[in-house]
């Protein structure tokens, strides 16, 4: 626990003072997200590649712990997995990088992710099996027993998969102040937990995911609103990728993170379902403000209200994870896309009586 805790505030100092440093290289180089535009929701010019600062502590506290210790490799994980994410997260910090300095086409952004989620794969992150949600009811009659075991194929194809969906998720969660790290801080003090119950007990993953929410935080203290720096194309996607590489060298747990990012996760489905049916594939990639974050927003709702709710949404569902089994996850996870349906179906409704009157 000394261990967690002290690398984790190592993070967190790092995090810190380096979001000052990358903010004022930011302001001095013109690197800044100007509302310019009707979705923008500030009103003056911010400081963006925060996400720099996160990258930068993870991966030197990282570094420091491999080279001094054994503690990140005393279980299945290996050197070679953490170099594999480092890289990942470095090409999602170029890309980024670019897309904050010239304003890439939206279409282009997406090439990043992409690498990062096939480097992260190439260097071996991987899941070998899942757990049977139906072998209490149904045995191998459901899919071979507790497990469901995957080929090679199947599983690059899963992580590939998962990996762009969280930071998708998170890429377009970014748009309130200290949303997308708020609510992906969640997600890997879930991770912590369960990595040091009796039941799982995998030091070196709440090593990681402590060292994880140490940057997050640290960033965090100057992201909330009225935020002074956001995490820009880089770190917007870098949050997501560390937090669903998080799910994956875990063994698995996928299903917590489902539940941590169920809200978030649904409504990007939604508003990309949304914009395809409106203009194909190219409107995917135009943003607009009709995110649940921003609905709420249109109601009244204060930034940081929202946040709140979000971050409570996601700890509620997050803390049931620790207690329920893979089915009663299953069970959490339909009530969570019951809540967003409704939800949706409530603002559809209310954008029809809008333009009816």
């Amino acid at each position: 626990m000394i261990l967690l805790i002290s690398w984790g505030l190592l993070a967190f100092f790092l995090s810190f003072l380096l979001t000052l440093l990358v903010r004022r290289l930011a302001l001095t180089a013109g690197i800044v997200d100007k509302p310019t535009v009707p979705r923008k929701i500030h009103s003056r010019p911010v400081a963006r590649l925060g996400g720099l600062a996160i990258y930068i502590s993870v991966s030197a506290v990282v570094i420091g712990i491999l080279v001094t210790s054994n503690a990140l490799t005393s279980g299945e994980i290996t050197s070679w997995h953490y170099i594999g994410v480092l890289i990942g997260g470095l090409i999602l910090m170029i890309g980024g990088y670019l897309d904050d300095r010239y304003d890439l086409p939206a279409h282009t952004t997406i090439f990043a992710p992409i690498l990062a989620a096939l480097v992260a794969i190439g260097f071996g992150i991987e899941v070998d099996k899942l757990t049977n949600p139906f072998s209490a009811i149904g045995g191998y009659a459901f899919g071979g027993g507790g497990f469901i075991y995957l080929t090679s194929l199947q599983s690059d194809f899963l992580v590939f998969v998962w990996l762009m969906l969280v930071m998708y998720t998170t890429k377009f969660l970014d748009g309130l102040d200290g949303l997308a790290t708020s609510v992906t801080s969640v997600g890997a003090i879930m991770i912590l937990l369960l990595s040091l119950t009796a039941a799982y007990f995998q030091p070196d993953v709440a090593l990681l995911s402590a060292v994880t929410i140490g940057a997050y935080l640290g960033f965090l203290f100057w992201n909330v609103h009225p935020a002074s720096i956001f995490l820009g194309e880089g770190g917007s996607t870098f949050v997501g990728f560390m937090l669903g590489t998080l799910a994956v060298i875990s063994g698995g747990k996928v299903a917590t993170a489902l539940l941590v990012l169920g809200i978030p996760l649904m409504d990007v489905v939604w508003v990309i379902s949304r914009r395809w049916r409106e203009g194909g594939i190219a409107r995917v990639f135009i943003g607009d403000k009709k995110h649940l974050h921003h609905r709420l927003l249109a109601l009244g709702w204060g930034q940081t209200r929202i946040v709140i709710l979000y971050v409570a949404v996601a700890a509620a569902f997050g803390v049931s994870a620790l207690f329920l089994q893979s089915r009663e996850k299953l069970v959490a996870l339909i009530i969570l896309s019951l809540l967003m349906i409704l939800t949706a179906l409530f603002f559809v409704q209310k954008e029809r009586h809008a333009h009816s009157s």
